[in-house]
């Protein structure tokens, strides 16, 4: 029978065996009345037990069978339960009868379906005058988001009563399946009667969460469970007499999961999220936190968004912490124990589409904040708090800003001097456009404004003389290109020019203390002498040429073709020598040497110092392209700078180069299979016949998860030719087949005869159960002290886990440990997530 969106009123004549045509016996005077509704049981089933559990969209459920818990009955029709509330209801069956007490029954095939839910029976029974109805035997449901199969369903259609006995479920939106023992619906209120829920087989029940009764209101999308029991095996190991939770994506204020842990420095920590649905586009958490050994705490996040922009604001506080009187060795500076924290705001508006305004400000309340809050090696890397705040702007040849930047010191290990200047404020603007066919014409200029807080200094505090900057530097350039070559000459001007604060003799005294030189009568005559002036200024043309070429040629290398190129490349740069001793040094460093440093303007980071040269850099690099998936697998650069001229602008305590050519830079990178990565960094210096760096990472992967990096770093400081770094790290994902996995790395400094961290473990995995057990030890202050954790964690995939968060440790310390990371770099200690309590520092 196949009735749209209509049933009959009165009795309508038996008709037997009508199969698919059954809707032409109908009396064409029938009265009509609504539509039969679908019963609506993936609201109470599919949104119940697993509303609780955490989003499963990242799980691995490569270990889990493809056979279905159940089968499917058919494909579902298009739609989604937003949709299917405003369409018609289709009927169907083998035969219909007319029957008595105004009952009509219909049995044999019989199928109910709307947009995408479809309900199977085998005999259907239904009272017009009451709304009462009876499916009974093999009743089966089936929708875009689940399927259910049950032995009976009884209920009122008029008075949306339901109950539906005997059930088996499963999700197929997401991992999870289970049953219950009856259904009850009323309208918007339901209950589920010694229902189950878990992401394992039936035939593997590695763990399974269990209520006797979880009552649900889908206007409210609320349940609350009552008398849940999480079962490992047979074994109960979590009981919960009484449990609210949401079974929609309705945000709502409650509980967030708790976040439990052990420490011998913290002692038993818990720490109980509250969130707070404040309105639509702005939300807050709370997060109280009890450490045993060190007190109570309090963090807290708001979060706010609209059409222009958003942001959030987060801190921590601890109104008293016992740590420092615990320790008081640590402490010499005497550090609070009252009043510790730290405070973080991110926030953006945009203005329009060219302009915005953002804003990144952080504070912590003692240099030592970091340390003793954070739980990784990156922690300590962090010596200062950046806080900036600003208005940007950027269109297709410019871009521009106006900006103030503030710097706190995060580091008990250094100074106040240590600082750098604030810029307060600081403008900028660059543009770059084609002039013609032929030219290009560009402009970097900035203006700021240099501003330090005075230090103490011998029990007196000592004025940091600031000042103001501009810096000018327009240029033309007339780039020529070809299909296989190109030549861009290029002419810049560029002109420096200072406002400075405080007299030569103050100016000269904060340069002896910043760079400890020992300050005498005749010392500091000469050093008022050299910065008397206090508006000094620079002038200078840069001209430089850039120039290459590529070849190519096809090539076969055991039997597979290659694309080999071969790239030599020229860049000359001349600046005329000018005397800059007498200009201050705000924000300006020497730049690491490496290969982006031969084709350079300028060896400094920063306007105030502009490198004399007279100099030709030549380089030449050669690749290996498959021609059959285009993949680059072999890249080889060699260069060199030689020098025409010495360069004579340093900066103070810096020496001079007196070589007349740079360190051989060499760069390769090598693939030989899609299993295997190996690149590598080398410095040779001719001048002193030894090596100034070599780096080397090399990877490999070992079937669907294994990995191995193996890394080497070594910088010399090209200068006083004193080690700097020598360190070494092995890591590695090792699986010993589909279900055991063992984890490691050993990251050791050779020049200080430390680990910097060490870790090992083991992990079992199946297909809704994981269990990871890690050994780390690892450097966990700027003294050198180890701290030594032992950590487990299970996770019962698809609800959530218990332990430490010990996959965000292994994503650190093994690069690939998770695929999708595979090609990004390490992470970096410049951005902090919450749980490390590091507001965005500059390390």
């Amino acid at each position: 029978m196949n009735v749209a969106a209509a049933w009959p009123a009165r009795a309508l004549p038996a008709c037997k065996g009508w199969g698919k045509l059954a809707a032409v016996c109908m009396d064409p005077d029938a009265r009509v009345r609504p539509s039969f509704r679908l019963l609506p049981l993936s609201l109470c089933i599919a949104l119940a037990l697993p509303a609780y559990a955490k989003d499963d969209d990242e799980e691995n459920w490569g270990l889990c069978p493809v056979v279905d818990v159940l089968p499917g009955f058919e494909e579902p029709a298009p739609g989604s339960p937003e949709t299917r509330a405003n369409q018609p209801t289709d009927i169907e069956g083998d035969e219909l009868q007319d029957l008595e007490n105004a009952n009509t029954l219909v049995q044999g095939n019989v199928s109910l379906s709307r947009g995408d839910q479809a309900l199977h029976t085998d005999k259907l029974t239904f009272n017009r005058e009451t709304g009462d109805y009876v499916a009974e035997g093999s009743v089966r449901y089936q929708d875009s988001g689940m399927r259910v199969v049950a032995e009976r369903a009884t209920g009122n259609q008029d008075k949306d009563t339901h109950r539906i006995e005997d059930l088996q479920y499963q999700l197929t939106k997401r991992r999870g399946n289970g049953g219950a023992e009856a259904i009850e619906m009323h309208g918007a209120d339901g209950s589920l009667i010694g229902s189950t829920y878990s992401t394992c087989d039936p035939g593997q029940r590695v763990w399974e969460l269990r209520a006797k009764r979880i009552d649900i209101n889908t206007d409210e999308g609320m349940g609350v469970a009552r008398n849940a029991t999480l079962r490992i095996g047979k074994v109960p190991v979590l009981h919960v007499p009484w449990l609210m939770f949401p079974i929609d994506e309705r945000r709502r204020t409650g509980l967030l999961y708790p976040s439990i842990s052990v420490s011998g420095r913290n002692g038993f920590d818990w720490r109980q999220p509250i969130y707070l649905n404040l309105a639509p586009n702005y939300d807050a958490t709370l997060s109280p936190r009890f450490m045993s050994k060190r007190g109570a705490a309090l963090g807290g996040e708001f979060r706010w968004l609209y059409s222009q922009g958003g942001g959030q604001v987060s801190g921590n506080y601890m109104p008293h912490d016992n740590l420092p009187g615990d320790e008081p060795g640590r402490y010499p500076d005497g550090l609070p124990e009252d009043n510790r924290g730290m405070f973080q705001l991110n926030a953006s508006h945009r203005l329009d589409d060219s302009w915005f305004a953002r804003a990144n400000l952080g504070w912590v309340s003692d240099e030592h904040y970091f340390e003793d809050f954070n739980n990784s090696l990156y922690g300590i890397s962090s010596s200062f708090v950046n806080s900036s705040a600003g208005l940007f702007g950027r269109g297709r040849y410019w871009d521009a800003g106006l900006m103030a930047n503030h710097y706190q010191l995060a580091d008990y290990t250094l100074t106040e001097r240590s600082l750098r200047f604030d810029r307060l404020p600081r403008a900028y603007l660059e543009w770059a456009q084609p002039l013609g066919d032929w030219f290009e014409a560009g402009l970097d200029t900035e203006l700021v404004r240099f501003r330090h807080e005075s230090i103490s200094q011998e029990g007196a505090d000592l004025d940091v003389p600031g000042g103001s900057r501009f810096d000018f530097r327009p240029y033309i350039s007339m780039p020529l290109e070809g299909s296989s070559w190109f030549v861009r000459p290029k002419l810049a001007w560029r002109y420096t020019a200072y406002q400075l604060d405080g007299s030569a003799e103050e100016r000269a005294r904060e340069y002896a203390s910043r760079y400890r030189v020992g300050l005498t009568d005749e010392v500091l005559a000469d050093l008022t002498n050299q910065f008397r002036d206090s508006t000094p200024a620079r002038s200078m043309p840069i001209t430089s040429i850039d120039a290459g070429l590529f070849f190519d040629r096809q090539t076969t290398i055991s039997g597979e073709s290659y694309l080999n190129t071969l790239e030599p490349r020229l860049y000359y740069l001349r600046v005329p020598y000018e005397n800059q001793d007498g200009l201050p040094v705000f924000d300006t460093s020497p730049l690491s040497f490496s290969w982006g440093q031969l084709f350079r303007e300028n060896r400094y980071g920063g306007a105030d110092r502009q490198s004399d040269a007279n100099q030709l850099t030549a380089a030449v690099t050669t690749r290996l392209i498959s021609e059959e998936d285009g993949r680059e697998r072999l890249s080889l650069s060699v260069g060199q700078i030689k020098y025409f001229d010495t360069s004579r602008v340093v900066l103070p305590r810096e020496i001079a180069m007196q070589q007349s050519k740079s360190a051989w830079v060499a760069e390769t990178t090598i693939a030989p299979s899609d299993r295997w990565n190996i690149s590598t960094s080398y410095q040779w210096d001719p001048a002193y016949r030894g090596t100034n760096l070599a780096s080397l990472r090399a990877r490999y992967l070992i079937g669907d998860q294994g990995i191995v990096n193996i890394g080497y770093r070594y910088r010399r400081n090209a200068t006083t030719r004193n080690d700097q770094i020598k360190q070494a790290d092995f890591s590695f994902l090792y699986p010993v087949n589909p279900n055991w996995s063992l984890v490691g790395r050993y990251y050791y400094s050779l020049l200080d005869h430390k680990p910097l961290e060490q870790l090992a473990g083991v992990q079992w995995e199946s297909c809704c159960l994981a269990v990871r057990v890690l050994g780390r030890r690892y450097l966990r202050n700027r003294t050198g002290e180890l701290n030594n954790s032992l950590q487990v964690e299970f996770e019962l995939k698809g609800l959530g886990s218990a332990g430490q968060d010990t996959g965000r440790i292994l994503r650190r310390a093994i690069l690939g440990y998770d695929r999708d990371d595979l090609y990004l770099v390490p992470p970096s200690s410049v951005n902090r997530t919450d749980s490390d309590l590091v507001p965005d520092p500059i390390p």
